[in-house]
């Protein structure tokens, strides 16, 4: 915990002396015309992870016990393309890398000491590949619009941060149970199918219809049906069904693209409600006295997200907060444990509780039962004309009842960005706990300091 206190206040040092960017344009715009409407855009990003990381008990790191970890990572480096060769046509590619560390993260296969060592020459992958056209242009009917499109996509459905951008976080990052089948079902929060989207007045929608990633874990067999566990085993899987409506009551959004904004950072005046699901027929298994049951995947989510200015515009003031409710069912006692870049493994010689999720930093993440997730952060004024920092504190609040714990959990972040130039560049500290249970109705918190250096162009 030292440690933590101590990095945190170099962080906070070296904001003072933090020196502004030049401002940032028009994206990496290229006109494929004189008129500039048929084009390309190219986005591209880096977010690099400093890390104090408190480990869960029993966990060991390159075979060495280990209860605490500072380290470096790479949580995302990536790159957007996308072409409006028409007003009706887009195409749009998006890859890259996520979670790369010194010790995992790397290329399929990389292992050991070497030139293809752990953590090395991660594999870029894509994560967005669709096609779409505009069946009825915004400009053609001012009440409604309508676009179709398929692919490799993101318009996932249930709610605003299931499919945010990971550009414009308010917090360091997503809670990841927003991303309720991340790579399990789906390929890094995204399935393949064909969508829907457009506005009609102030509404806003989105509907897909698509062929979820095979599962096949294997179900333990239990003796009665009240103990029961459901793993994800799909079979020959069944098509999903996913939507996301909310209404805009003040500002209206753009949605060319499906990335929701985390924090305009008073730019808009913004006021949404949202409600979305996605349901899946038979998509995880349990087996009860030797006989295999099928069971749907149901999620449903309701959200409202707030982002406006307050007060004298000249000190540019802001609030921004986020608030979601999420109903998970991916059948009995279903539970699953995450980490992000995670370095931890099982320590085979421990002899104490070890944690129930396992090593390093895994927590129960998602599973059958509840979540709440709110967050609200402030941007503090600033008068001058061109300031070098803009400071925004923030902070977020979990609750998860999950069925398969016997006790609830709570849990939160606390942090600051500071605004090199706006969301293209800044630094990122937060301070998290997340639950660690050693049984199911005993658990502890631990902690986990990260800083973030985040630029994109």
């Amino acid at each position: 915990m030292k440690r933590i206190y101590i990095i945190a206040g170099l962080l906070f040092s070296m904001a003072a002396f933090s020196q502004g960017s030049p401002e940032y344009g028009s994206w990496l715009k290229f006109n494929l015309d004189t008129t500039g409407t048929k084009y390309m855009r190219l986005i591209a990003w880096n977010q690099v992870w400093f890390r104090s990381t408190e480990m869960n008990p029993g966990t060991m790191i390159n075979g060495e016990e280990a209860t605490n970890s500072t380290d470096i990572g790479n949580r995302r480096l990536r790159i957007l393309l996308y072409a409006q060769i028409s007003k009706r046509y887009m195409i749009l590619t998006h890859f890259g890398i996520n979670n790369q560390t010194f010790t995992n993260g790397g290329a399929a296969g990389t292992t050991g000491t070497g030139g293809y060592g752990q953590g090395k020459k991660p594999g870029m992958f894509f994560h967005d590949v669709w096609n779409e056209y505009a069946v009825i242009l915004p400009e053609a009917s001012k009440k409604f619009s309508l676009s179709l499109g398929g692919g490799l996509h993101y318009y996932t459905g249930l709610s605003r941060m299931t499919m945010s951008s990971t550009l414009n976080y308010l917090a360091i990052d997503a809670p990841i149970f927003n991303w309720p089948l991340i790579e399990n079902s789906d390929q890094f929060a995204r399935q393949m199918g064909i969508f829907a989207k457009g506005k009609y007045g102030k509404f806003e929608y989105r509907f897909s219809y698509n062929k979820p990633f095979a599962t096949n874990l294997v179900p333990v067999d239990v003796p009665t049906s009240d103990l029961q566990v459901a793993v994800d085993n799909s079979g020959n899987t069944k098509w999903s069904k996913a939507g996301y409506v909310e209404y805009q009551f003040l500002e209206q959004e753009s949605n060319l693209l499906p990335y929701k904004v985390g924090s305009y950072l008073g730019t808009k005046k913004v006021f949404n409600l949202g409600a979305g699901f996605y349901i899946a027929p038979d998509a995880t298994k349990s087996s009860v006295a030797g006989e295999i049951k099928r069971h749907d995947i149901k999620l449903f989510a309701a959200d409202a997200f707030l982002d406006i200015p307050l007060g004298d515009p000249k000190k540019r003031m802001a609030i921004t907060a986020y608030s979601v409710f999420y109903n998970y069912d991916f059948g009995p006692n279903y539970l699953r444990n995450l980490g992000i870049m995670n370095v931890g493994v099982a320590n085979p010689d421990f002899t104490g509780q070890a944690a129930l999720a396992g090593a390093g930093n895994l927590q129960p993440t998602m599973g059958t039962g509840n979540i709440w997730y709110t967050q609200a952060g402030f941007m503090i004024p600033d008068s001058s004309e061109k300031p070098a920092v803009r400071v925004q504190p923030f902070g977020a609040f979990t609750y998860k009842n999950f069925e398969a714990l016997d006790k609830s959990s709570t849990q939160f972040d606390i942090g600051t960005n500071f605004h090199l130039d706006g969301q293209h560049a800044k630094i990122t500290a937060q301070y998290s706990t997340r639950p660690v249970y050693t049984s199911p109705d005993s658990s502890s918190l631990k902690g986990e300091l990260i800083v973030q250096l985040h630029i994109y162009l």
